[in-house]
């Protein structure tokens, strides 16, 4: 069964794809379908971006569709940049420049105030309704500077509680053991295969 998720991320889907193995489904993202919408994420919460993105594009595609948003959340900046993680440093963001700024906003702040929590709202769709929703979460603390080549995003700079590495310096393996969105979606990945148990 074709399964859309909801992004036009590449390191995204290749990170869901390798989290949803076991299920018969197969993954696209929205790059395999012309003139599939650009959701403009406006919700105040994460929970709310995941629900409108899969509800508009699975009425769109008319496809089973996932849809996450993702978020960081440092304690020192009152929970920012949140749902403007993908666009914090303002337009035309990069994984550099917003891990850039996250570093000025954080220069000479100790490591004992520097917590900081990985959020992910996976939201599951059929012919525009949700049928289930699911959260991850995992804590940890912002480093220094930019540390490995692995992952995406924030994964340079965030080391989970425990670690003594950030995401990036992480095998994809080893994260997608821990991460929020590997715990997100192993709740997706049974709202997905009790809903499609019928067909199978």
């Amino acid at each position: 069964m074709e399964l859309v998720v909801a992004t036009r991320n590449e390191d995204k889907l290749r990170e869901i794809k390798a989290l949803l193995k076991g299920l018969p489904v197969k993954a696209f993202s929205l790059n395999s379908f012309k003139g599939s919408p650009d959701v403009i994420e406006d919700g105040s919460t994460l929970k709310e971006n995941a629900r409108k993105k899969a509800i508009q594009t699975s009425r769109f595609l008319k496809k089973f569709v996932v849809a996450d948003d993702s978020g960081l959340e440092v304690e020192f900046l009152n929970g920012d940049p949140g749902v403007y993680s993908a666009r914090f440093s303002g337009k035309g963001a990069t994984y550099k420049s917003n891990n850039e700024k996250l570093l000025r906003l954080l220069k000479d702040v100790p490591p004992t105030k520097r917590k900081a929590c990985f959020k992910c709202v996976i939201a599951v769709a059929d012919k525009g309704k949700v049928i289930g929703v699911s959260e991850g979460r995992c804590n940890g603390k912002i480093g220094f500077k930019s540390e490995g080549d692995n992952g995406f995003g924030y994964d340079p700079l965030f080391i989970p509680d425990g670690f003594r590495k950030t995401f990036a310096q992480m095998s994809q393996a080893q994260k997608n053991k821990i991460s929020h969105r590997s715990i997100a979606l192993a709740g997706a990945k049974k709202i997905i295969s009790r809903y499609l148990s019928p067909y199978l």
